[in-house]
């Protein structure tokens, strides 16, 4: 059996401003910590997890120290503490101490201001005349008499933080679905002001979502407006907003929604939010790579910018392209707003390699004696002709109806590689045409 490794994480007092945000930094981080074990708890001002069972599992406790650390700050973590004792972290943390392992137990506790304990805290003034000054003096006090002066509670809280006495815990559950509230402290006019409050909520549902190793693709953020409202205007108001790849981070929802409030205008003010989860997918943990991280890695991801971009300049002008099954050279793709198709094509590559640019329409080459001629050179054919025909199905519009053609790679002294064909058994179009150069 291995040895009780409690955890205490305190919510920063940058969140602590007020209860709703304390219990909202405190819900994400309870949350969060369920990925580690499921043995998370709630405690006064701090959410405690027991984590010896899973030592091993996250390389140890100095890498899992760092790894708490290095991704709870984003959910609001401001203090960790470990010791054998939840209490005892909890005590440790207060004080801006960290390793309760390093020593025994009671040596570090013992040195602790009353402060510490919230159970001898109630009772600081008292204690103080009484010449108390830190949780070893309060321990050295005669017990009966500590007891029947300031009851049995202190008493039961010095035994549960010194390990004497066994301690018990509601474990934390999160719920099958995510939806979160907040009233704001006062009404906000501007769409773009309310990312501020928003990132309280999205904290939680990164917390929930570490928990359930998911990511989000859908999620819808409402507000309520005022209640001094226009009488033409709606009682409440809403944006629903997705990513191209499920994630979970913190940064990423939090400046794409900046984005997309960015666009909007209030119809009136508002004073309460409501975060809700539309579409959540399975996002298992990726393995950590075995070598060390490039400075490559610090660069945001393609997808990410994409996804970013298509929000501030319009789906229309981010496309993604997508593979058909069809011969001809300007069908055998279309574009669609970024993401594109929610499944990949299952069309076929082409067979031989295919040029990066297309004209359109195809460009008439001049040909003396049956050899084309570009920018008044003749043209070097590299390859023997490759027959397409194909089309006859779609009927006659321009652009779909029957095509018949031999293509062929030259070499253009000028211009390099180029793709060209001949118009086959055509009574409208003969001869050779440029379609494609390579890059």
């Amino acid at each position: 059996m291995s040895a009780p490794h409690w955890l205490a994480l305190l919510a920063s007092s940058s969140d602590s401003g007020s209860e709703q945000t304390l219990e909202a930094s405190l819900r994400a981080l309870g949350w969060w910590a369920l990925q580690f074990t499921p043995r998370v708890a709630w405690l006064e001002e701090a959410v405690v997890l027991e984590v010896g069972a899973s030592l091993r599992l996250f390389g140890g406790a100095t890498r899992l120290h760092r790894r708490l650390w290095r991704e709870a700050r984003d959910l609001g973590l401001g203090g960790m503490a470990w010791a054998p004792t939840s209490l005892g972290a909890l005590a440790l943390a207060r004080a801006g101490r960290h390793d309760g392992l390093a020593e025994p137990l009671e040596t570090l506790l013992d040195a602790l201001p009353l402060a510490a304990l919230s159970a001898a805290n109630e009772h600081q003034a008292m204690l103080l005349r009484l010449g108390c000054r830190s949780l070893g003096q309060l321990r050295a006090l005669p017990r009966r008499a500590l007891g029947r002066r300031f009851g049995d509670g202190l008493l039961l809280a010095l035994d549960r933080a010194y390990g004497h006495s066994q301690e018990a815990h509601a474990w934390l559950q999160a719920p099958e679905r995510f939806e979160a509230r907040l009233e704001l402290p006062f009404r906000i006019e501007h769409a773009p002001a309310l990312v501020h409050y928003a990132e309280v909520l999205l904290r939680q549902l990164c917390g929930w979502l570490a928990a359930r190793q998911a990511g989000i693709k859908q999620l819808t953020l409402a507000w309520q407006h005022d209640a001094m409202r226009g009488r033409d205007v709606a009682l409440d108001g809403e944006l629903q907003f997705g990513t191209a790849d499920p994630t979970r981070e913190l940064r990423h929802l939090s400046r794409l929604l900046a984005e997309h409030l960015a666009r909007l205008e209030l119809a009136a003010p508002v004073g309460e939010l409501t975060l809700r989860a539309d579409e959540v997918m399975l996002k298992p943990e990726q393995a950590a790579s075995l070598l060390p991280s490039s400075p490559d890695e610090a660069i945001e991801p393609l997808p990410r910018l994409l996804e970013r971009l298509s929000v501030r300049l319009g789906p229309e002008r981010v496309r993604a392209g997508e593979l058909r099954e069809d011969h001809r050279m300007e069908l055998m793709q279309r574009w669609l707003p970024w993401p594109g198709p929610a499944r990949p094509s299952a069309a076929r590559p082409p067979l031989y390699p295919q040029p990066a640019w297309l004209l359109e329409p195809p460009q008439p080459l001049e040909a003396v004696h049956s050899q084309p001629r570009y920018l008044g050179e003749p043209l070097q054919l590299l390859t023997k002709p490759q027959r397409v025909e194909g089309g006859w199905w779609a009927g006659q519009a321009r652009g779909q109806g029957l095509v018949q053609r031999d293509y062929v790679l030259a070499q253009s002294a000028q211009a390099g590689l180029l793709w060209i064909y001949q118009q086959r058994l055509s009574g409208e179009e003969s001869g050779w045409f440029l379609h494609g150069v390579f890059a």
